[in-house]
């Protein structure tokens, strides 16, 4: 057996935990701070609800979905991306009978059969937000602006907004037919998979990652061009929106999204300086997805953003935030027969609320010593003879390596004081 992580996955040890946790925090708190709540969904689903979401051209559902059988021949699917499951719980507990909008954000692993590379792995873990049951063009700028706070609150000020709208499917069905006929005379040029989709959903190959493909279709026609008039009202309102609060942004006709449900605005955010993995997130409006799930006619709109990209953006930038991850205390016994004493001095320790440990090895003071700097540990309480004998506890800050003694009873206390 292979005592190795399977490819395209990886764990997370202490230290590195603490920059997650403290990435988690930023991101759930920025989110609540704007009215959203969590929601939580598993991490399979019915394969059909991608299929009909997503899209079956796109290449997350044609190439990149972990699909499986169960025992009882069931078709399922572990989730590549999360807002097809929100439509699903949406329709599923029909909140749509409730008070709209609903707006609700997630954190999680998702799953793609991808190549493995630096900030792109099988199993990744994504924040979202989405917003249920409003078409305000409102929402879709508070969106936009959700993340870039998130942004901002991270530290990441320098980023680049690329905006566009993909319209509706009445001015997109338009839109279509003139992209086709544009392609149609250089199709033989295109990559494989542009050659094959083109004419089931001409959108991709404005998707694809090949640069020649979009040599080859050089001059085509634009979507902003050709929006029916209350897409264009609904684009040129983001916008102001957006404006209006200081949000800098690029119009980008390349961009349509990877997903067949978005609809109207389509945005993706940039770090710039951090090489070729720079989307750090995307998102936009998706009018039609929850009735295509098999829900009512509900407008929605929201976004993802990749948690190992966040991190690798940080890292890179000289951003990254270990939050705090070690111990408050450690309680270094000296002698075997003080270990209950110690061992009642960590648990008093907890019960105030105090990030707390102890040496369960035999160590010897030094090794105690250098265990508890291991581990993180702020301060250290010296358990020994003396100690027991004067009724007073040594306190040592791990930091400076400054000692104090001090009475057993005023130990907590004082430990709180020094922590703040």
């Amino acid at each position: 057996m292979e005592t190795k992580a399977p490819r395209g996955t990886y764990d997370i040890l202490p230290p590195d935990s603490a920059a997650w946790h403290y990435l988690e925090g930023v991101l759930r708190s920025t989110a609540e701070l704007y009215g959203y709540q969590e929601i939580r969904t598993p991490m399979f689903e019915h394969t059909e609800l991608f299929e009909r979401g997503v899209g079956t051209s796109t290449d997350v559902v044609s190439k990149e979905m972990y699909t499986f059988f169960d025992r009882s021949k069931r078709s399922l699917t572990l989730r590549p991306e999360n807002t097809a499951s929100c439509a699903r719980a949406f329709i599923e507990h029909r909140v749509y009978s409730g008070m709209l909008p609903v707006k609700w954000y997630y954190i999680g692993p998702m799953f793609r059969y991808d190549r493995p590379q630096t900030g792109r792995f099988r199993q990744f873990n994504q924040f979202g937000v989405e917003v249920f049951g409003s078409r305000s063009p409102y929402l879709d700028a508070e969106v936009i602006i959700l993340l870039v706070d998130i942004l901002s609150n991270l530290g990441l000020m320098e980023y680049e907004l690329h905006l566009n709208s993909v319209g509706c499917p009445k001015c997109r069905e338009v839109y279509r037919e003139k992209l086709i006929e544009h392609i149609t005379p250089v199709k033989d040029s295109l990559c494989e998979d542009c050659n094959q989709r083109y004419l089931i959903n001409p959108l991709r190959v404005l998707d694809c990652k090949q640069a020649s493909c979009h040599q080859v279709i050089e001059g085509y026609p634009t979507l902003a061009a050709n929006l029916c008039d209350s897409c264009q009202q609904h684009y040129s309102q983001v916008q102001s929106i957006l404006e209006s609060n200081g949000v800098d942004f690029t119009h980008d006709d390349n961009l349509v999204r990877g997903l067949d449900y978005y609809t109207n605005t389509a945005f993706e955010i940039h770090i710039p300086g951090i090489g070729a993995q720079s989307a750090v997130g995307g998102g936009g409006r998706y009018d039609g997805l929850v009735e295509e799930c098999g829900g009512p006619a509900t407008p929605g709109v929201g976004f993802a953003m990749g948690l190992e990209r966040l991190l690798l953006a940080l890292n890179l930038l000289n951003l990254q935030q270990t939050g705090k991850n070690g111990l408050d205390v450690f309680v270094i016994t000296a002698g075997d027969q003080f270990e209950e004493l110690s061992f009642q001095v960590v648990q008093e320790l907890r019960t105030a609320g105090i990030k707390a440990a102890k040496d369960h090895n035999g160590r010897a003071l030094k090794a105690q010593m250098k265990y508890a700097d291991r581990l993180g540990a702020a301060l250290a309480i010296i358990i020994g003879e003396d100690e027991v004998k004067s009724g007073q506890l040594t306190l040592r800050n791990m930091g400076t390596g400054e000692q104090q003694s001090l009475a057993a009873v005023d130990a907590i206390d004082r430990i709180k004081e020094m922590l703040v």
